[in-house]
């Protein structure tokens, strides 16, 4: 069967979003830090509340961003040799079922989060993390493989569209739970937020089907190697390496992505708890408010690669999508009422689904698209952003620890797209139309 532009494959490729996504909407986005939050604090607007984890105490939303960036950093450090194994062996798709399971699992596993749980729950919210962004790299890296070229934008944005849609229709399901208890005799006040996880976890694996039977199971370039496994994924990460290295607009590329990186990854994964902590919103209208995010980022992605398709490129859509970023950070600094964060989250809803999309095409129209390699570029690709995640994440909590303040957090982000922006100037004149990397 043909792989490339087969409409079955595409679909069954962009269900992997649909499936995954509702760990990113539920868990990282809306009710898991909003119930972190309510259950690690004190209701105190005086007081700092703290946590203890692994005999330290934490200020409890630094706890929330370490964890994560412990999780991204073990991430950044596996994938490399995990991917570049996928390459020599031609299995990626068994490392992308690896990482849902994990993931998916644990999500399952926060069920029994409470208080008393913290530390066993804590470890459980890292390995799903590891879990849901080790998948993504296996995922990611068959765009080339099912899209030629001119198509990769239309099906990358397709991807986190079905994204979208399938977390909003997961997250109305456990809104019915965390706003509607009582219709299933539900009493304890932290049940419907700890069924939601559950669901989360069993939604994933079962939407995870679709792609796991239709994608092939790895490279169709793939020759049989006979080499030792270790030493084979170290010479293939080489090789990998030293080209992404040497080819000039591929490694600017990635500098620029890491940089804005920090800060849109960041701003995406604790917009719930500035809200709550900052501005002191109710926590029901704070996940009404990511819910709508998510609808206008399905337009939002679109249409960014309607403008680079037909009208800009690549490179200038993502230059004016971080100023806006830009413009974003500094304004989140001066906001202090309910309004103000409203037409701010619309604006980030409108740039965050386009700006991840356009990212993940772009990278992927500047490789070979015939190259057997193409899961350890992506892992390139995907460590890039979790080194870039790694720094953001812990970053706003250190900062926020030592000047008791998320707002002087969010200038910083600022720093991290300007610095991003630079280097995508440097690339204004580069469009990725065809390869010119050689192997």
């Amino acid at each position: 069967m043909e792989i490339q532009n087969n409409k079955k494959i595409i679909r069954s490729w962009a269900f992997f979003d649909w499936a995954n996504s509702a760990y990113n909407l539920v868990i990282t986005s809306t009710i898991f830090p909003a119930y972190y939050v309510i259950i690690t604090s004190d209701k105190d607007q005086n007081t700092i509340d703290y946590v203890d984890f692994l005999g330290f105490r934490f200020v409890n939303t630094a706890l929330y961003n370490y964890a994560l960036s412990f999780s991204f950093l073990i991430i950044a450090i596996c994938m490399p040799i995990l991917s570049s194994i996928a390459d020599t062996r031609g299995n990626k798709k068994i490392f992308m079922k690896f990482f849902t399971y994990l993931g998916a699992l644990s999500c399952c596993g926060l069920y029994f989060f409470k208080i008393e749980t913290l530390q066993t729950s804590i470890v459980l919210f890292m390995l799903a993390a590891i879990g849901f962004w080790g998948s993504l790299v296996f995922y990611n890296s068959y765009l080339p493989e099912i899209a030629t070229i001119d198509k990769q934008d239309k099906v990358s944005a397709k991807g986190y569209a079905y994204g979208y849609v399938g977390s909003i229709i997961l997250q109305l399901i456990c809104f019915v739970f965390v706003f509607k208890p009582d219709w299933f005799g539900i009493s304890d006040g932290s049940q419907p937020a700890r069924i939601s996880f559950l669901l989360v976890g069993v939604w994933w694996i079962i939407f995870a089907q679709i792609p796991f039977y239709y994608l092939p199971k790895g490279s169709s370039n793939f020759k049989k190697n006979t080499e030792n496994i270790i030493s084979s994924s170290f010479n293939e990460l080489k090789k990998v390496g030293l080209i992404v290295l040497k080819t000039s607009h591929l490694r600017r590329f990635l500098i620029a992505f890491f940089f804005y990186s920090m800060g849109v990854q960041t701003v995406m994964l604790v917009a719930t708890i500035f809200g709550e902590k900052e501005l002191n919103l109710p926590t029901e209208k704070l996940i009404a408010t990511i819910l709508i995010l998510q609808v206008v980022a399905i337009p939002g992605a679109m249409f960014m690669s309607y403008l680079s398709s037909k009208f800009f490129g690549n490179v200038k859509v993502l230059i004016g999508v971080v100023v806006i970023w830009i413009a974003t950070c500094f304004t989140a600094y001066f906001i202090y009422t309910e309004i103000q964060f409203y037409i701010l989250a619309a604006v980030v809803g409108l740039i965050m689904g386009g700006i991840q999309s356009l990212s993940r095409s772009t990278y992927a129209k500047f490789l070979p698209q015939d190259s057997p390699d193409l899961t350890s570029y992506f892992s390139f690709f995907d460590v890039t952003e979790k080194i870039a995640l790694v720094i953001g994440m812990f970053s706003f909590g250190f900062i926020e620890e030592i000047t008791g303040t998320m707002r002087n957090s969010v200038l910083a982000l600022a720093l991290f797209f300007i610095i991003g922006l630079f280097f995508l100037w440097i690339l204004k004149n580069t469009e990725p139309k065809k390869s010119s990397i050689q192997l």
